[in-house]
């Protein structure tokens, strides 16, 4: 019996009818302390059982990424834990990597609210939250910490006292551009960012994507993104994996494009992809929380409306780089089929946000055990194998 599907989710989205912003906001604030109090005996109680219920390994779903290694193919989607503060109870969730941000070098309070919204009958979410975050220098601070409470933690395994946090995963780090830097300023912007934490995080992404910062989409033009990939690609002596995030509502002429820029500056990947500004096909068409037409609202959608065309734009990338560029697929996951499809499509990796909000946390074991059953049913031995394979 899903306790948050049958009760939980109907009480906080028809019943008392909490903003969505608000919610987060509450669970990002346990789960911060559920991080960074995990000797608490009820905390520690509390971690056992999450990472008891939610969390499914197997060796078949075990891969290598640019030289790092992930447990399995399933990840948190940037948006969902801006500032890092509970980067360390993602794996507990069973969670193969995570990827924090948007992160902006300057810190920013977002849009004015509301900002978010519920789209039920659909699926899906309306966001126009604006790259709201703490800044660089207050992620880059509280990783440092994060790395500093690892070490320390891997000094006292042996207690009993100590809850076993899952391995430590992957940590991806989305960057944008600040709101108050003019575009002609954005490469410096992303350069200052990733200065500031290119040791902390396992790869990197450049957010041009999104659709509620002012200008951003139009860095997404190769002649704007070349400069903001050259200054990062300068800087990257460490070669950290570097990716960019593209819409779904690029032409496929504006998508090769990048593609053939990512390509000339040795990028390491692409994420397919953001939140569409497409309004079409929607069942909701008021927003309740504004009186106002779906049509009149700013901002991205996410979840199933954007399933088909994000996978649409996965299965392009793969065939138009001929899967030498490696893809996180995201965009309207709720399933284990949603998620085979986007990995035979040509996703080495998945990410979830919108799909973990309508299905909760146990989401991610049933996502991996059906990913494990259809390999053994085909009996296909890896992941990794089907990678783009179109039908398996």
């Amino acid at each position: 019996m899903d306790i948050y599907k049958l009760a939980i989710r109907p009480l906080l989205f028809q019943g008392i009818k909490v903003d969505p912003e608000f919610a987060h906001q509450q669970s990002m604030k346990l789960l911060s302390s559920l991080s960074h109090q995990p000797d608490r005996p009820p905390n520690r109680w509390v971690i056992q059982q999450i990472q008891r219920t939610c969390c499914f390994r197997h060796p078949s779903l075990e891969q290598t990424l640019w030289n790092i290694p992930f447990a399995n193919p399933f990840g948190l989607a940037a948006g969902f834990d801006k500032d890092g503060i509970a980067a360390a109870i993602w794996p507990s969730f069973g969670f193969g990597f995570t990827e924090l941000g948007t992160v902006t070098l300057h810190a920013q309070p977002g849009n004015p609210q509301p900002r978010l919204f519920r789209l039920v009958e659909d699926e899906a979410v309306l966001n126009r939250m604006g790259f709201n975050n703490e800044g660089a220098a207050a992620l880059a601070d509280r990783l440092s910490q994060l790395a500093l409470a690892k070490l320390a933690s891997a000094k006292t395994q042996s207690s009993a006292d100590v809850p076993q946090f899952q391995p430590a995963i992957p940590i991806g780090i989305n960057l944008g551009k600040s709101k108050v830097t003019e575009l002609e300023e954005a490469a410096a912007d992303y350069l200052g960012s990733f200065r500031l934490l290119k040791d902390l995080g396992d790869y990197f992404v450049v957010n041009v994507s999104s659709p509620n910062t002012p200008g951003l989409r139009s860095l997404q033009a190769t002649d704007q993104l070349a400069p903001i990939l050259a200054a990062l690609q300068q800087e990257n002596q460490a070669n950290k994996p570097l990716l960019v995030k593209i819409a779904p509502d690029l032409d496929w002429d504006a998508i090769a494009a990048v593609l053939d820029l990512a390509q000339a500056h040795n990028l390491a990947g692409v994420i397919a992809t953001n939140t569409t500004i497409r309004r079409d096909h929607l069942k909701t068409q008021t927003i309740a929380q504004t009186g106002n037409p779906i049509t009149e609202e700013a901002g991205g959608i996410s979840g199933a409306p954007l399933r088909q065309r994000s996978t649409e734009v996965i299965r392009f990338i793969y065939q138009q780089t001929q899967g030498r560029l490696p893809i996180i697929g995201v965009g309207g996951i709720f399933t284990a089929t949603d998620a085979w499809e986007k990995i035979l499509a040509g996703a080495s990796l998945v990410q979830v946000y919108t799909g973990w909000i309508y299905e909760g946390p146990w989401m991610v074991q049933r996502v991996l055990r059906g990913l494990v059953e259809k390999l053994e049913e085909r009996g296909v031995e890896r992941i990794s194998d089907i990678v783009g394979k179109g039908e398996v």
